[in-house]
Formats: structure tokens, C-alpha cells, sequence
């Protein structure tokens, strides 16, 4: 009758052993520590040009209306388009304008809102203060007190197109 530890090494499989498991473990540990920061932070670049694209895009449209037409459209509700020429209309991005932003929340248009004569806003945002305040830097002066890109209330922020 052969012995226990023969008859273990002679058949030559052997297993990982715990300590090495616990290596492997630690690695994926620390290369997911490393990966998810830079995941967020781009991200949060990628949600910021999106955002600030957006805002001009809207911008443009609404001063083109202005423009053409001598007065601002009537205020909407969140996510409602106001009544634009048709041809307008095809360039708008309607469906982003619906939808809900990538910040959150929903687009709205405001005609005479928080003491401004015309501005796009997204009321019920979802980001924090710091990730407003990069994308107030890339539209305006980076202060959402000052500005053209305001803070306006605690869930909303407006992008003034006239005061």
C-alpha cells in the first residue's frame, strides 16, 4: 500500500495554494484602484463637453429665433420644446432637449425666470458644485455666482442669454 504524501505527488496536479490566490486577489485590488478614478474623471470630462456642447447648441438656436423673429419664444415647462419654426425645429437636437441631460435633470427654457430676460436651464441636476464649476470654466468665468452661467436656485443652474 503506497503512502498519503506518495500518493499525492505522483499523480503531478497540484492546485494554487492560498497564498497565491491572495496575491492575484491583491493585484486585481490594486489595478482596480488605479483604473476607477481615471474612469470617473474621464467621465466626468465627457459629461462636461457634452453638457457645454449642449448649452450652445440650444444657445445658438433660441438666438437665432430671437434673431428672426424680435422677441424670445413663451416659457415651457421642463423638457417641453417651445413652439419653434419648423425649420428650426430639424436642427434642434429635440430628442436631447427631451430626454434627460447628462447631468441629470431636465432642460428648460425661461423667459423672464430669477430676474434674467432669457436663459436655458436644467432644473433637478444630479452632479455636485465642483463638476457646475468646471463646466461654468469652459462656458463662462468658473464662478456660479457671476457670470453668464449661473447657480440660480439649489436645482438649477442657467446659461443667460440675456439679462
Amino acid at each position: 500500500m503506497r503512502s498519503a504524501q506518495s500518493r499525492f505527488s505522483s499523480s503531478g496536479a497540484r492546485g494554487f495554494t492560498l497564498v497565491e490566490i491572495m496575491v492575484v486577489v491583491m493585484i486585481i485590488g490594486l489595478l482596480a484602484a488605479l483604473a476607477i478614478p481615471a474612469y470617473l474623471r474621464t467621465q466626468h470630462a465627457t459629461q462636461n463637453s457634452r453638457a457645454v456642447n449642449d448649452f450652445r447648441v440650444f444657445a445658438q438656436a433660441f438666438e437665432i429665433y430671437c434673431t428672426e423673429n424680435g422677441v424670445w419664444p413663451n416659457n415651457v415647462s421642463a423638457g417641453v420644446i417651445p413652439n419653434l419654426p419648423v425649420p428650426m425645429n430639424n436642427d434642434f437636437k429635440a430628442d436631447v432637449w427631451q430626454g434627460v441631460t447628462t447631468l441629470g435633470g431636465k432642460w428648460n427654457w425661461d423667459k423672464g425666470n430669477f430676474g434674467f430676460a432669457a436663459g436655458i436651464s436644467i432644473s433637478n441636476f444630479t452632479c455636485d458644485d465642483n463638476q457646475l464649476t468646471e463646466i461654468d470654466a469652459k462656458l463662462d468665468d468658473g464662478n456660479l455666482n457671476t457670470g453668464l452661467f449661473q447657480k440660480v436656485s439649489a436645482n438649477r443652474v442657467m446659461y443667460i442669454l440675456e439679462q
